[in-house]
């Protein structure tokens, strides 16, 4: 069987949001909103909150979770889970972002199956539908484009695919017949890639669209995109905070997003 472990970046000192992780959501810091609800995916055997501050080391250790202290110095949370991975025996380690309260278990299961059915993925993740054209358009919003068998071809904030001869109603149309994914920032590695991936220099595709899952990529690995039916609602601001709330039920557990 494929030990799998999930792992929760969980940093102090966000810029836009000091104290993210503590942030109280229906009585509950966020970060145990997020542990509880990954701990419930089937393909997961353990879950640990990797931070770089006592402050969510025992927030979490309140809460009956498990936690590690890391460095402080990690200039990205996949350095911060490479530190943690190198003391774990696992085969699998999934990243799942510490500001999404709302992640749906299933998600994390969904990215995970192709990893442990084919020895030959290096990477997992996840995409969803666009159903606006705005986003398609908005370069905050990673698009995603696949191969036939599922594999990334490409990650860009560009409108991807580009039609070279439509324009106007014409585009519009053709755009409404493709399948136009939304990357989903939750990822699945191979333990000894994770450990890699902190030694491998940036490359230019990275630097210039500012995503740092094309320096696996443009190595050459293969990372497969598995589809969702789940939205993901994370909190970036204060204000997302009331937004999320409106989204649970009576008993200040957060609903499955659908």
């Amino acid at each position: 069987m494929t030990k799998v472990v999930a792992l929760i970046p969980a940093r102090y000192g966000s810029t836009r949001f000091p104290g993210k992780p503590l942030a109280s959501i229906a009585g509950k810091p966020m970060i145990e909103h997020v542990y509880t609800r990954t701990a419930r995916a089937e393909t997961i055997a353990r879950v640990i909150v990797a931070t770089d501050d006592e402050r969510i080391l025992q927030a979490v250790a309140a809460f009956g979770g498990d936690a590690v202290l890391t460095r402080a110095d990690h200039p990205t949370g996949t350095d911060r889970l490479a530190e943690v991975a190198a003391t774990l025996d696992a085969d699998l380690i999934v990243n799942v972002q510490g500001d999404e309260p709302l992640i749906e278990p299933r998600m994390i299961d969904q990215a995970v199956a192709p990893l442990q059915a084919n020895a030959d993925i290096g990477m997992g993740t996840l995409a969803g539908s666009i159903d606006q054209l705005e986003d398609f358009y908005n370069p905050n919003v990673v698009k995603v484009v696949r191969d036939l068998n599922g594999l990334a071809l490409y990650f860009s904030r560009a409108p991807i695919p580009c039609s070279r001869d439509l324009t106007g109603v014409a585009l519009e149309q053709q755009l409404a017949d493709l399948p136009l994914l939304r990357h989903i920032g939750l990822y699945v590695y191979r333990r000894q890639l994770l450990l890699d991936y902190p030694t491998w220099s940036k490359t230019c595709l990275e630097k210039l669209e500012n995503l740092e899952q094309l320096r696996a990529l443009e190595r050459g690995i293969k990372v497969h995109v598995a589809l969702t039916e789940y939205s993901c609602h994370g909190v970036d601001t204060p204000a997302d905070i009331a937004r999320i709330e409106a989204l649970t039920d009576d008993n200040t557990r957060p609903q499955d997003p659908r």
